[in-house]
C-alpha cells in the first residue's frame, strides 16, 4: 500500500505536465473557406451622367459633321429624278435629320461601317419627306378635283367645253384667281403644261427645249467617251480598276472601298490618284487631253 501511494505521488507532476483534453468538441474549420481579408475595398469614382451625355453628344456631332458631304451627294442623286419644283435644300434638310438619327442609333458592335449604315438612313429620310410632300399637297389635289368636277358639270349642262370665266364662276372666284390656281396646278404636274384654254385651243402647244444632255449629239459623245475610258481602264492593274469601279460606278466611299479590299482609307486614296494619272497618260497617248474633244 505504501509503495502504491509513493508511485501516485511521483506520477502527479508528470500528469500535470501532460496536455489535458477538454471534454468540449473542438470546432472544425470549414474546408475551402479562405480567411477573410480586411483590406478596405476600392471605391469607384462617382459617374457623372451629365458629363457622359455631353461626351456622347459631342461624338455624335463630330460624326454628323464628317458625313455631311454624304448627305449632299445622296440628295443630289435623288433630286435628279424629281420634278423641277422640288427644292434640293429640302431634300438635304431631310437627309441631315436622317444622318442624326443614324448617329444616335448606330451600334459599333455590329461590325458595320457607319457610312454604309447611314447611307440607308439618309435616303430613307429623304424618301419619307417626299412621301409627305407627295409632289403636290393635299390641298392642291383637292383643288384639282374641284376643277375637274366643275368642268365636267358645265360641259354636261352646256353641251360644250366651258370657258375660263364660266369655270371660275362655277368655283366662286374671278378669272385672275382661276388662272393663278391653274398655274399652280401646272407647276406641281397635276395639269399638263401644254393644256390650252378653250379660247386659245386652236393655237399650237408651246415648245419646251430639251436639256442639252438629252440631245442626240450629247448622247453620242457620252457613249464615245465611255468607250475611250473603258480602253484606258484596261491599262490599269486589277486592284486599280476595282478601286475606280467601286468609287465611280458603285458610288462607294474610300473608307468603304478600303473595307472591301482590306486596306486603309489612305491607301485607297493613293491608288485612286495613281489610277487617274495612269488613265490620263493612256488618253493622252491617243490624242485626248480633255472631255471637250467629244
Amino acid at each position: 500500500m505504501m509503495t502504491m501511494t509513493k508511485c501516485k505521488t511521483a506520477a502527479a507532476p508528470v500528469l500535470r505536465a501532460l496536455p489535458i483534453k477538454s471534454s468540449r468538441p473542438t470546432p472544425v474549420k470549414p474546408m475551402g473557406v479562405a480567411p477573410a481579408l480586411h483590406a478596405p475595398a476600392q471605391q469607384k469614382p462617382p459617374v457623372n451622367p451629365a458629363a457622359q451625355q455631353a461626351a456622347k453628344l459631342a461624338r455624335r456631332d463630330r460624326v454628323v459633321l464628317e458625313h455631311l458631304p454624304l448627305v449632299k451627294a445622296i440628295a443630289v442623286r435623288v433630286h435628279e429624278n424629281l420634278p423641277v419644283h422640288v427644292d434640293l435644300d429640302d431634300l438635304v434638310h431631310a437627309g441631315i435629320l436622317g444622318l442624326f438619327d443614324a448617329a444616335n442609333k448606330f451600334n459599333p458592335e455590329k461590325q458595320v461601317v457607319f457610312s454604309s449604315y447611314a447611307k440607308h438612313r439618309i435616303k430613307g429620310a429623304i424618301l419619307d419627306s417626299l412621301r409627305q410632300l407627295d409632289w403636290a399637297s393635299r390641298d392642291m389635289r383637292r383643288r384639282h378635283k374641284q376643277v375637274e368636277a366643275a368642268t365636267r358639270d358645265l360641259a354636261a349642262s352646256l353641251q360644250r367645253n366651258p370657258t375660263e370665266a364660266e369655270v371660275a364662276a362655277k368655283l366662286g372666284m374671278d378669272v385672275e384667281r382661276w388662272r393663278n390656281m391653274m398655274l399652280d396646278l401646272r407647276n406641281v404636274g397635276l395639269i399638263s403644261a401644254s393644256t390650252r384654254s378653250n379660247e386659245n385651243e386652236d393655237l399650237p402647244a408651246p415648245d419646251f427645249p430639251g436639256k442639252p444632255e438629252s440631245q442626240p449629239d450629247s448622247i453620242c459623245a457620252r457613249e464615245q467617251l465611255k468607250n475611250v475610258l473603258g480602253e484606258a481602264m484596261k491599262t490599269l492593274p486589277e486592284r486599280y480598276r476595282k478601286v475606280v469601279l467601286l468609287y465611280y460606278s458603285n458610288e462607294m466611299t474610300m473608307k468603304e472601298i478600303g473595307g472591301v479590299l482590306g486596306i486603309n482609307e489612305s491607301r485607297v486614296s493613293q491608288i485612286h490618284k495613281s489610277a487617274l494619272e495612269k488613265m490620263m497618260v493612256a488618253l493622252q497617248a491617243n490624242g485626248i487631253t480633255s472631255s471637250q474633244a467629244f
